[in-house]
């Protein structure tokens, strides 16, 4: 059952009786919530996973405030495995708060906020779409851990990396938004509904996007549907997965001679399907690097039809998980091979694949130094 057509009621006065009426827990599901126990939660910690996964206790502790009202009950049976029941369900958890928020931060817009701006003081708030980079917090820019650090409520997706969220400010609140295969904690409707319900309330609202928010991020749609309500937006740039990973691993996405050019892939569809593998045609080319994101599930037969239409099943490539993070894992292989050795090595989500000649000049490519000196002596 899609709420995207409650989440307006976020803007309407706070009200108990609206918050019953329109998210009633299902009659079928006799349930109660305990802290972080009733939605099936998932023991991962920052040990096991950098980023913050779907149902996750770290999830539920950093989100906490939203489940007030909850923390006494009993004890419960788990949810049905059911992602739409289980979403719907946390979702009408997460309301009586996210009301009160609202309440709190437009009194203290109308009450002038304590502070001398007078007219200004009682317009909508600011909203900064931050880029937090690949994972690895040393990568945010200063200018990023000022904006997270200053606000009111920050709305992050998955992979937003723990370590990030360890610098957001005491006296703010978090609001997870991320997205799976299979799990959309927030539709993108929902999550444009937020924005725009807190900003009006005043808040400085923060989205905090993995890698950069303009690259894949859906930060343009973001952009756009505040711009249209009247709302000030800022975008603090991250850096994006190509570049930070590419760093990491010592490529070099061009290189004189080797490739004059990069390219940036999505092996993600919006519908889900596998539209984005007909760009192979024009992609097919011995002088590009190609940098593919969300594209595990689609790589096999993305490989196959680049070689189809002209690369090299020897072209040199990776793939590499939580890239950055000290979790990263990565496979090197030829073009041809790179499929199978990511199911070898069981790579998962978020996974980029980087293909072209200047992944042999990495330090940790396997096959022979010669490779690389050869293309570096051709390029002179």
């Amino acid at each position: 059952m899609a709420l995207v057509n409650k989440l307006p009621s976020l803007s309407s006065p706070l009200s108990s009786s609206s918050s019953s009426s329109q998210f009633r827990k299902p009659n079928s599901l006799a349930f109660h919530f305990n802290q972080v126990r009733s939605i099936q939660t998932q023991p991962f910690s920052s040990s096991s996973s950098p980023f913050t996964e779907k149902h996750s206790i770290d999830r539920y502790q950093r989100d906490n405030w939203l489940y007030n009202n909850q923390l006494d009950q009993p004890n419960s049976c788990p949810l049905p495995p059911d992602p739409d029941s289980i979403r719907d369900y946390d979702i009408a958890l997460q309301l009586p708060e996210l009301k009160r928020l609202l309440r709190v931060l437009r009194e203290k817009r109308e009450g002038g906020g304590g502070g001398s701006g007078g007219e200004r003081s009682k317009g909508p708030g600011n909203v900064f779409l931050v880029g937090t980079g690949p994972g690895d917090p040393e990568l945010l820019t200063v200018k990023a851990v000022r904006v997270i650090q200053c606000a009111d409520l920050l709305l992050y997706d998955r992979l937003v990396s723990n370590e990030v969220l360890n610098l957001v400010g005491a006296d703010a609140r978090l609001l997870y938004v991320g997205k799976t295969a299979g799990y959309h904690s927030r539709t993108q409707e929902e999550i444009h509904e937020l924005l725009l319900s807190f900003a009006e309330a005043g808040a400085n609202v923060v989205r905090l996007k993995g890698g950069d928010p303009l690259v894949f991020g859906r930060g343009g749609e973001e952009m756009d549907f505040l711009q249209q309500q009247g709302i000030e937006v800022q975008v603090i740039p991250g850096i994006t997965a190509a570049s930070g990973i590419a760093a990491e691993l010592g490529i070099p996405l061009t290189h004189r001679g080797v490739a004059n050019s990069v390219r940036f892939l999505t092996g993600h569809s919006k519908k889900g399907g596998t539209d984005p593998l007909f760009v192979a045609e024009n992609a097919a080319d011995p002088d590009s690097t190609l940098v593919v994101y969300m594209g595990l599930s689609t790589f096999p037969s993305l490989a196959l039809k680049l070689m189809h239409n002209g690369l090299s099943p020897d072209t040199p490539a990776t793939a590499v998980e939580r890239g950055t993070t000290p979790q990263q894992r990565m496979v090197f292989a030829e073009l041809k091979d790179l499929a199978d050795e990511i199911i070898l090595a069981q790579l998962v989500s978020p996974t980029l694949i980087i293909i072209g000649q200047v992944v042999a000049l990495s330090p940790f490519w396997p096959h022979s130094s010669k490779e690389a000196f050869s293309l570096v002596e051709e390029a002179r």
